[in-house]
C-alpha cells in the first residue's frame, strides 16, 4: 500500500456551507469551519447519527473557555457551572483553531485518525487479519458487500441502491467506506457473522448494534458549531464510572473475552458500546476498500446506559425501551414526545432536549436520523428529517403551545386509528354479501384480510395530517378546534381510497356511509 487515508485531512464528510455550497471535508476543518457550515449532507442516514456522536465526543474535548472544557467531570458534576461554560462557549461562535489542531496532532497517538493504519486503523480492530481465518488457517474476510448498507449479501439480502453481487463485488471509494463502517458500528445486525478464533473455539454470532432499529433526534441550529454543541451531553448519570473517559480511538484496543470497561462520561457513552469488531482491506493506492471483515466485539452484556438522543416509550410491564424507526412514521408526530416533560407522558425525551439556551430556542430544529430495521437481519428504510424551528414551544418556555402540540398529535392519532378500522369495515361490507351493512350491525374482520382500502386511506391521509397539523400551530388558528380538521382529513381519504368510479354500487356505497358515520362519530359531543 502507498499510503492510508488520514480522516483528520482527507475530504470525506459532505456539508453545505452557509454561501449554499456542497463540499467535503476532513474532521481538523470540519471543525475550524464548524461556525461557516450550514448542514451536514451524509447521504446514508445511519452514517449520520453515528457520526453525530463522535463529532459529539470531539466536541467535548475541544470546546472550552479558558482551562474548562466542556467533558471536564469537575464541571459537569455541578449543573448550573456546566450550563454556564456552555454558554460562554456558543458565545465565542467557533472553535478555537488552536484547540482543534492541539487535538488532532497532540492528544491523539499518531494514526488513530487514519482508516488504514497497519496499527490502529480508525474504529477498526487489526486483530482480525489472523481471527478471521478458516480451520487450514487461511484468511476468512466477510465481503465488501457486508460493509456496504444497502448491497445484498448472499442470496436473501435485500437491494436498496444498485445491483451489486458477491461473485462480481465493487469496490467503495475510502471516503464512503468510511461512513460504511460507522454505520456498521452504531446498526449493525444480529446472528451469524463472520466467525473470529481466540481460543479454540471459533465463535460466529453477535449481538445487535447499540442503534439497531432506532431513531436519533438532536437539537439543530443555524450552523454546525451550534449544533455540535448543543450535541454534547449533560452528565445524567450519576453512576457513571470516573474513570479516565476514552473514545476507542483514544484508548487502548479492548479484549473481546474480557469484561467491558465501565462506562465514562461523554466519550465512551456516545462511543464506547460497540458489539461489532470491523477490518477495512485497501485497495493498492489506499483510494478505495476492497475486502472487509465484520465480526462480534465482545459477547459481554451490552451497557445500560441512557443515549441521550433517543426516546424512551413505557412498555406494557413499565419498563422503556427507545423508540423504533418507522419509516412511515413523519417526524411531527414525535413532537409531543420531544416538548413535553417526561412526567406527563409515557414517553421521555431525548435528555438532549433538556435545559437548551432558552436566547437559542427561537432558532433551533429537531433533526432525525433514523433506520428501519428488525433485531437482527431485515433492513428496510433510512430516513432524515428536519423540522421547522419548533424548539420555542419545549413545555419549560411555552406551556400551552407543548399542550397543544400534544393534543393535536392525539387527535390525529385518534383519526387515523379510526380511519383505519372505518376503512377495513367498508371493504368486508363491500365485498362480503353475508356482512350486515347497517349502522349498528356487529361486523367480524378477519386481521389476514384487511383488504386494500385501509392502506390507501391511511397512505393519503398522514400527508394531509401533517398539512393539518402545521396549519393548526399556527398562532393565528390556536383557537380552533382540531379534531375537527383530522376527522375531515380522514373522510377525504377515506373518499379518495374507495374512489368515484364505485359509487354506483350499492354496497360500496353502503360501505361508504357506514364508513363516514364511524369516523364523523369522532365529531359527537360525548368526545369533547
Amino acid at each position: 500500500m502507498s499510503g492510508g487515508f488520514d480522516l483528520r485531512d482527507e475530504p470525506w464528510i459532505p456539508v453545505r456551507l452557509l454561501t449554499g455550497e456542497s463540499v467535503r471535508l476532513g474532521l481538523r476543518q470540519v471543525f475550524k469551519q464548524a461556525h461557516e457550515i450550514e448542514d451536514l449532507e451524509l447521504p446514508v442516514p445511519p452514517a449520520a447519527a453515528g457520526l453525530m456522536r463522535v463529532l459529539a465526543s470531539i466536541t467535548a474535548r475541544i470546546a472550552a473557555d479558558g482551562d474548562d472544557r466542556l467533558d471536564d467531570l469537575d464541571v459537569a458534576e455541578n449543573v448550573k457551572g456546566w450550563l454556564d461554560l456552555r454558554r460562554r462557549v456558543l458565545r465565542s461562535g467557533r472553535f478555537n483553531p488552536e484547540a482543534v489542531d492541539s487535538y488532532f496532532d497532540k492528544d491523539v497517538p499518531s494514526g488513530r485518525f487514519d482508516l488504514f493504519d497497519p496499527e490502529r486503523p480508525f474504529l477498526q480492530d487489526p486483530r482480525l487479519r489472523t481471527e478471521c481465518v478458516d480451520a487450514k488457517g487461511v484468511p476468512n474476510p466477510s465481503g465488501v458487500n457486508k460493509l456496504v448498507m444497502g448491497r445484498p449479501t448472499g442470496i436473501n439480502g435485500a437491494v436498496l441502491f444498485g445491483h451489486f453481487t458477491d461473485t462480481a463485488p465493487v469496490p467503495v471509494p475510502a471516503a464512503e467506506a468510511a461512513w460504511h463502517l460507522i454505520a456498521q458500528l452504531y446498526f449493525g445486525p444480529s446472528g451469524q457473522c463472520t466467525p473470529r478464533r481466540i481460543t479454540e473455539e471459533r465463535t460466529g454470532s453477535g449481538d445487535a448494534a447499540p442503534l439497531r432499529k432506532t431513531v436519533s433526534y438532536f437539537p439543530w441550529g443555524d450552523d454546525l458549531f451550534t449544533s455540535l454543541v448543543l450535541a454534547v451531553p449533560r452528565l445524567q448519570d450519576d453512576e457513571l464510572d470516573e474513570d479516565e473517559d476514552l473514545c476507542p480511538w483514544e484508548d487502548e484496543l479492548l479484549h473481546p473475552l474480557k469484561t467491558p470497561i465501565p462506562m465514562t462520561w461523554p466519550g465512551r457513552v456516545l462511543t464506547g458500546r460497540f458489539r461489532h469488531a470491523v477490518l477495512l482491506m485497501p485497495s493498492s493506492d489506499g483510494r478505495q476498500v476492497t475486502d472487509a471483515y465484520i465480526t462480534w466485539a465482545t459477547h459481554a452484556p451490552p451497557p445500560v446506559v441512557r443515549d441521550p438522543y433517543q426516546i424512551l416509550d413505557r412498555r406494557k410491564d413499565g419498563k422503556f425501551q427507545p423508540r423504533e424507526a418507522d419509516g412511515a412514521r413523519a417526524l411531527w408526530r414525535d413532537l409531543d414526545a420531544l416538548l413535553l416533560k417526561d412526567d406527563r407522558q409515557d414517553a421521555q425525551r431525548p435528555p438532549a432536549f433538556g435545559a437548551l439556551p432558552k436566547t437559542l430556542l427561537p432558532t433551533l430544529r429537531v433533526r432525525a436520523y433514523g433506520f428501519d430495521q428488525d433485531g437482527q437481519q431485515k433492513d428496510s428504510v433510512w430516513f432524515t428529517s428536519t423540522t421547522p424551528r419548533v424548539l420555542s414551544w419545549l413545555e419549560e418556555n411555552d406551556e400551552e403551545m407543548a399542550d397543544r402540540i400534544k393534543r393535536c398529535h392525539a387527535f390525529a392519532e385518534e383519526a387515523g386509528d379510526r380511519l383505519d378500522f372505518a376503512a377495513r369495515v367498508a371493504w368486508k361490507i363491500a365485498t362480503d354479501s353475508s356482512a350486515d351493512p347497517s349502522p349498528k350491525a356487529k361486523v367480524k374482520l378477519d386481521a389476514r384480510k384487511p383488504g386494500p382500502w385501509a392502506s390507501a386511506a391511511l397512505t393519503r391521509f398522514w400527508p394531509k395530517a401533517e398539512t393539518e397539523f402545521w396549519q393548526l400551530t399556527k398562532p393565528e388558528r390556536r383557537a380552533e378546534r382540531p379534531r375537527e380538521r383530522f376527522v375531515h382529513a380522514a373522510l377525504s381519504a377515506l373518499d379518495e381510497a374507495i374512489g368515484p368510479s364505485s359509487r354506483a354500487d350499492i354496497r360500496v356505497a353502503r360501505a361508504r356511509h357506514r364508513a363516514r358515520s364511524m369516523l364523523l362519530a369522532l365529531l359527537s359531543p360525548k368526545n369533547g
